[in-house]
């Protein structure tokens, strides 16, 4: 054996029961920053956002053009990621819509701060994201397109995410104050920093 041998890394991979854990602690961290943000009055990006977008410009009811909005990024996660992915991804997004029940009934948030809501909001969004990432799952929608990016051209999934939430951003000035749109756009520059620094292509071996 080699000197070289001994030193290439070993790749371990994540048991079911850690898959598990790690997909409902993810899920729960995502959850609880996007109950956070939505108690600050600030947007979100994702499809997440999206929907509510489209749902105060249309009156359409929100769970509808939530589902309807994730159907295409469903059947490229199929296609280019495979069936574990979408499952486990599947898992996450039940998992958040559960969660984000929880956080009202076992919390009221009598004063929060719109920049306090809009940093730890995305800061524990961002985590819970990235733990779901490193567990072979997403939470759907820009998730998806940013893992395939990272795969197949090497971006880094948190550049391309943000790339994407910025579109929504932008288009939440049509409903929102100037000032709290602003600092949605900050907001989406943190949770993405926390995906493009701590998930590089090659640094992370997932199931």
């Amino acid at each position: 054996m080699t000197t070289e041998t001994l030193h290439q890394p070993t790749t371990l991979r994540h048991t079911p029961v850690e898959d598990a854990v790690g997909i409902v602690t993810g899920a729960f961290l995502a959850s609880f920053g996007l109950f956070l943000l939505k108690s600050g009055g600030i947007a979100t990006g994702g499809t997440a956002g999206l929907g509510l977008l489209i749902e105060q410009a249309t009156g359409w009811p929100l769970a509808a053009v939530f589902v309807v909005v994730n159907v295409p990024f469903v059947l490229l996660a199929i296609t280019r990621r495979g069936w574990s992915f979408t499952v486990r991804s599947a898992a996450g997004i039940g998992l958040v819509s559960l969660f984000s029940l929880l956080h009202p009934a076992m919390m009221s948030l009598v004063q929060l701060t719109l920049v306090y809501a809009t940093i730890a909001g995305n800061l524990a969004t961002g985590i819970g994201i990235l733990i779901i990432f490193r567990h072979g799952a997403s939470l759907g929608g820009f998730n998806v397109i940013a893992l395939i990016s990272q795969d197949r051209w090497g971006w880094r999934a948190g550049y391309v995410q943000m790339a994407l939430d910025g579109v929504v951003i932008l288009l939440s000035l049509l409903v929102l104050p100037i000032g709290a749109a602003l600092l949605s756009a900050a907001g989406a520059v943190v949770l993405n920093m926390v995906l493009a620094m701590n998930h590089r292509p090659g640094r992370y071996s997932v199931s």
